[in-house]
């Protein structure tokens, strides 16, 4: 996918994503791209894997012991 196509899967706008490549590290959370030459794609799996990463759960529907 191209950035403004992956921008629009995650919700993101597209300089959010191409700030997130300029600052990003390599074991931060951003989601994962190829660069060939000058064009950026992103893998859909890359994409679902970063959506898994920064899935939570709200600590109010959170139950540890199961009694909810």
């Amino acid at each position: 996918m191209t950035t403004r196509e992956a921008a629009t899967y995650l919700g993101l706008a597209k300089n959010t994503l191409e700030k997130m490549r300029v600052h990003g590290r390599r074991n931060d959370n951003s989601p994962r791209f190829v660069k060939m030459r000058a064009s950026v794609r992103y893998d859909p799996d890359q994409l679902d894997a970063y959506i898994q990463r920064n899935s939570t759960i709200s600590t109010s529907e959170y139950d540890p012991d199961g009694s909810n």
